[in-house]
């Protein structure tokens, strides 16, 4: 049974995080001071739904980067329980993958708290001064990318990039919550 992102509310300043990355460095929130937007995804390695989306993230990183948006990836779960999200692994999917953002491990899973993650992927957007502008779906059609009509998140981008900051009276729909398999918390 899917679970379902719980709606941080718009406004939030992002709480900070020290956390590492597979390609060997540590980041902060600072780390991404310099871009327009900021978009934080919680993820994983082993979750289908995280799976079905990870090409379109992929591809929504490189569209944006050069638009001054910043995609960060990170992924909390346990990984006793879930070896395929371990560190090493996720070293591998990140290489295999084409990952040209940072993918960070959250071992205590103290950043999925402050952020009231729920789901993998949970993906949460936050302007310049990092308040959040919004936490919802990607598109709307995990399984079948070829029937998408909405693309929710580049739509929310889009339209906090016209507006040099985010007015959500640009935007023609409801944000709709992220759906995956739920955060894998520690015992």
């Amino acid at each position: 049974m899917p679970a379902y992102s719980k709606g941080m509310p718009v406004g939030t300043p992002a709480p900070p995080f020290t956390l590492p990355g597979v390609d060997g460095k540590t980041y902060t929130l600072a780390s991404f001071a310099e871009s327009k937007l900021l978009v934080l995804i919680f993820t994983c390695n082993h979750c289908p739904y995280a799976q079905a989306v990870e090409e379109r993230i992929v591809q929504l990183a490189r569209d944006y980067s050069r638009k001054g948006v910043a995609v960060c990836a990170i992924n909390p779960n346990d990984d006793k329980a879930y070896p395929e999200d371990s560190f090493a692994k996720m070293v591998e999917r990140a290489k295999t993958r084409g990952y040209t953002f940072p993918y960070l491990r959250d071992e205590s899973q103290s950043v999925a708290r402050a952020y009231d993650a729920a789901c993998t992927p949970d993906i949460f957007v936050f302007d310049g001064q990092r308040r959040l502008l919004y936490n919802g779906r990607l598109d709307d059609n995990w399984k079948e990318p070829h029937k998408i009509q909405r693309h929710d998140l580049r739509l929310v981008l889009d339209a906090a990039l016209e507006a040099g900051g985010f007015d959500s009276g640009k935007l023609d729909f409801d944000p709709v919550p992220s759906m995956g398999c739920s955060i894998k918390w520690k015992t």
